[in-house]
């Protein structure tokens, strides 16, 4: 029985043949588009588990699908690790900024990339998984069975980190977090991210929640906690 599903995204055919070698050889089940069209068109067909997306692609890039995958309800949740040539910390801003969950660089090392794999597949079992009641504070539900955030009734797509991220946070109401809580509580123990990080995904879920949004607050020097609405 398949790990899951991978859809590689890879316009290079040494690095697509090396990547769908390695995941079928460690259980996964692969398969490997070359364009963002072809990605789109993939994931109509049957949704992966998980998405390798290059960057840099022919017609459609890949800054521009996981905008289009994270804007669909449908596949908002699915994980994305990114792998791309570029190395700049903007580049990788970007694409923590735009939904993906995870982001490495080329030329790469695949026992990493295997394991950070794993890892995102274990997050999104867990993230399904029931995790005790649903979250209710004012208009906001967080319902972590359905991995489903809605605001006064409307559904509201988050990446697996952004909703991991909110759950953490709405579950303990006026705790203190600080970044490295958040990030193991995001990503598990002993994961290296930067604080950039955390505050990328920060803003991202405040813009994604509107007014509700609010009720995220900056703790200076120390983190993030969730208030309450005032009655």
């Amino acid at each position: 029985m398949a790990k899951g599903s991978v859809l590689v995204v890879e316009d290079d055919r040494d690095i697509g043949e090396l990547l769908e070698y390695n995941l079928a050889r460690n259980g996964y089940e692969v398969r490997v588009a070359t364009t963002g069209e072809e990605a789109l068109e993939e994931v109509k067909k049957r949704s992966p588990d998980l998405i390798i997306l290059d960057l840099m692609l022919p017609g459609v890039d890949g800054i521009d699908v996981c905008r289009m995958l994270r804007a669909d309800p449908d596949t908002a949740a699915i994980p994305i690790l990114m792998l791309t040539a570029r190395d700049q910390e903007a580049d990788i801003v970007t694409g923590l900024e735009i939904g993906a969950d995870d982001y490495m660089t080329k030329p790469f090392s695949v026992r990493v990339l295997l394991a950070r794999v794993k890892a995102l597949l274990r997050r999104r079992r867990v993230g399904e998984a029931p995790e005790g009641q649903a979250v209710r504070i004012g208009e906001l539900q967080i319902d972590p069975a359905r991995h489903e955030v809605r605001r006064a009734g409307q559904r509201i797509p988050l990446t697996r980190s952004e909703f991991r991220l909110l759950l953490t946070l709405a579950r303990r109401p006026g705790r203190v977090y600080s970044r490295d809580q958040l990030i193991e509580a995001i990503h598990g123990e002993g994961y290296y991210v930067t604080d950039r990080t955390i505050d990328v995904l920060v803003a991202s879920v405040r813009k994604k929640l509107g007014p509700t949004g609010e009720w995220i607050e900056t703790v200076r020097g120390v983190g993030y906690r969730f208030r309450e609405p005032e009655e």
